[in-house]
């Protein structure tokens, strides 16, 4: 991507942002939301806040990469509590369930939003979103949340590029979603099974491995990893640790996916 295109739309996006009066952003400390709330920062200075989630579908690291993101830069973070599996219909897992979740999320930080006097929420998906099958999206729509990125024509490589040029520590970090995301669609999610797919990743991270998830399916652990690092997960000292490991999580069967990582790969049964 060419850099000055990409800080072309920097700017546009900040006066987009300016142009809400005062913003709350649903901060995950993710790659997207963490550029968008550095920008409505920029924009906005003290009319922007942040606001997320608290749940056991956010690992504890996120939360504190979250914290600690919002310390570094000075923005003020509203915290809440949103326990998913309180939610009517969501532990059931039915193909809509993302959209169950947001629209409750989002009802939430509307209420958040209109405490602290903010005019507009946003959050951070892009263009590249657009591409899989996403029904959060749907409720972003009809609760009328604004998508700055999108709207300003951000792709996932762009806002990396402008992120690593504002030097932004998360400019680099792996792609994450709710760990509710690993279960199949019609399984049951449980506080317990959650618990385990967090353990799971968070071991892989620990050995170093970059991108990861690990699907759940019963008890059947499906890893996900970059295929460059397929041969580390397969190394004898590796293989033992995780399988042992994760076998001491609760999972019965450890299997590595064979295509290897990439984003909503529990939708690849929506089609059939």
């Amino acid at each position: 991507m060419d850099i000055k295109q990409g800080l072309e739309k920097y700017e546009e996006l900040k006066e987009t942002l300016k142009g809400y009066g005062s913003v709350a952003v649903a901060f995950s400390g993710g790659v997207d939301s963490a550029f968008l709330l550095y920008a409505a920062k920029e924009a906005l200075g003290e009319k922007a806040i942040a606001v997320t989630a608290k749940s056991c579908s956010f690992p504890e690291r996120e939360l504190d990469e979250a914290r600690n993101f919002c310390k570094s830069h000075g923005i003020r973070q509203v915290i809440f509590e949103s326990e998913e599996l309180d939610i009517e219909g969501f532990a059931e897992n039915p193909k809509n369930r993302c959209y169950i979740c947001k629209h409750e999320l989002f009802e939430k930080m509307i209420k958040i939003a209109k405490k602290e006097g903010i005019d507009v929420i946003v959050e951070g998906s892009n263009l590249d979103d657009n591409g899989d099958y996403r029904p959060g999206l749907l409720a972003i729509k009809e609760l009328g949340i604004e998508s700055p990125l999108r709207k300003v024509g951000f792709t996932k490589e762009d806002i990396r590029a402008v992120s690593k040029h504002l030097g932004l520590p998360t400019w680099n970090k792996q792609s994450f979603a709710c760990l509710a995301s690993r279960f199949v669609y019609g399984e049951t999610i449980s506080k317990e099974k959650l618990g385990m797919v967090e353990k799971a990743e968070q071991l892989l991270l620990d050995l170093g491995f970059h991108q990861v998830r690990v699907r759940i399916h019963g008890l059947m652990a499906r890893i996900e990893v970059l295929p460059e690092e397929f041969e580390k997960l397969v190394s004898r000292d590796i293989r033992d640790k995780i399988t042992s490991s994760f076998k001491s999580y609760g999972f019965t069967y450890v299997t590595m996916d064979l295509t290897g990582y990439r984003t909503g790969s529990m939708n690849e049964v929506l089609s059939k």
